[in-house]
């Protein structure tokens, strides 16, 4: 039997082997994930067809793969098993194979059947890649700690000799190439400008404290700022319609659905998945969302239709404490709003000099598309539904 790259959308012809699960020899069961497959767009782990076993893998680690390819040979579970069991009575009784055996053993399943180890030491244990036995244990009943394995890290004789050389060479991943390719287009295809304000998000903070625990009891999720400014955005391209279109040969297409893409960083790089259809979510439902979207971003099980059909894109630098940025537009695209950090800053109220936590904004769009009039007035729309988000609640 053959594992066979699926198929992962109708413009991806080729995946990248990321990683293994299995080895060759390693049993598994239906369903089982057998190896991770990168494209330029998503990481997806490719499912066992059937119970069995590795019988031989066709494409290593690195390397390139069409769609419909061979990744690896599969054999009958039982008859693996069996093999291998004759072949290990074979060299058995060899001294160089009982010492092979006991040194195997040693190293690899002496933490697994570990009785000192709890799942949470074990699995720390086992990401270091250390051997629980060498670990001192400050307990008297002797099972080992977290904290003994970090002290064990912290010794002289496990800290690793920092590296001489000057340079080191990574490969680039298929989906940090594309995202080189794709942000270097938009720079030299669009017309990029930026406009900035920046929005009072006392109103909002104060919805949010005091609505917090009404919405999980309902919701079952926290009301987060992202559903404000989802609804802002999405309010506000209805009121310019040329800000949700986009530019197709000679022709300006004008979208009259809206479907946000939220920026998420992964190890990975950057991913956009999108709330399809967010002019009809609710604030539950857009928080939900973006929970179930980020979750998938993070474990790397996005799919092709979670990140395609976007209409306009929010990236929230200010997670990572960015003050200002200019971000680039996500093609086809006409804009991207970027949110940033949050600051307490003395700011003028009715000729008084208040506190206030302020956020700056920032609207990178497309001028061939978008005039200057059209994206300040975007913006200042996002700004004043943010600063009064009743508008938002009640359209009022």
């Amino acid at each position: 039997m053959e594992l066979i790259v699926p198929t992962l959308g109708e413009s991806i012809t080729e995946a990248t082997v990321s990683k293994w699960l299995k080895k060759v020899g390693d049993s598994f069961e239906a369903d089982e994930p057998l190896v991770e497959i990168e494209t330029d767009k998503i990481t997806v782990e490719v499912p066992a067809p059937s119970a069995g076993s590795i019988s031989e893998i066709k494409v290593e680690e690195g390397a390139d793969v069409n769609i419909g390819g061979v990744l690896a040979l599969l054999g009958d579970q039982k008859s693996t098993n069996g093999s291998a069991a004759n072949e290990k009575a074979e060299i058995k009784d060899t001294p160089k194979a009982k010492s092979e055996e006991q040194k195997e053993t040693t190293s690899s399943d002496v933490n697994q059947d570990n009785p000192k180890l709890s799942p949470a030491v074990k699995k720390l244990v086992a990401e270091n890649n250390l051997s629980a036995d060498k670990i001192s244990s400050s307990r008297s009943d002797g099972r080992l700690t977290k904290e003994d394995v970090f002290n064990f890290m912290k010794s002289p004789s496990t800290k690793k000799t920092p590296s001489t050389e000057r340079e080191e060479v990574v490969k680039m991943s298929k989906i940090r190439k594309t995202i080189a390719t794709r942000l270097k287009e938009s720079q030299n295809t669009a017309a990029i400008l930026t406009t900035f304000n920046e929005v009072d998000m006392s109103e909002i903070m104060n919805v949010r404290e005091s609505k917090k625990e009404d919405f999980m009891e309902r919701y079952n999720v926290k009301l987060g700022f992202m559903s404000f400014f989802v609804k802002a955005v999405v309010t506000s391209l209805q009121e310019y319609p040329a800000v949700n279109a986009e530019i197709r040969d000679d022709n300006i297409i004008y979208k009259n659905h809206f479907d946000i893409g939220i920026a998420v960083g992964t190890e990975k790089g950057l991913v956009v998945p999108v709330l399809k259809n967010a002019d009809t979510m609710s604030f539950g439902d857009i928080e939900q969302t973006i929970v179930e979207l980020s979750t998938k971003a993070k474990e790397g099980s996005l799919t092709m239709d979670d990140l395609t059909g976007g209409t306009f894109t929010i990236s929230n630098g200010g997670v990572y404490g960015s003050m200002l940025s200019t971000p680039i537009i996500n093609r086809p695209q006409s804009g991207i709003l970027g949110m940033h950090n949050i600051q307490k800053r003395a700011v003028v109220v009715d000729d008084e000099i208040v506190i206030r936590p302020m956020m700056y904004l920032a609207f990178s769009y497309d001028h061939r598309i978008i005039d200057g009039k059209e994206s300040v007035g975007f913006l200042v729309s996002i700004k004043n539904l943010l600063e009064n988000p009743s508008k938002l609640i009640l359209g009022v």
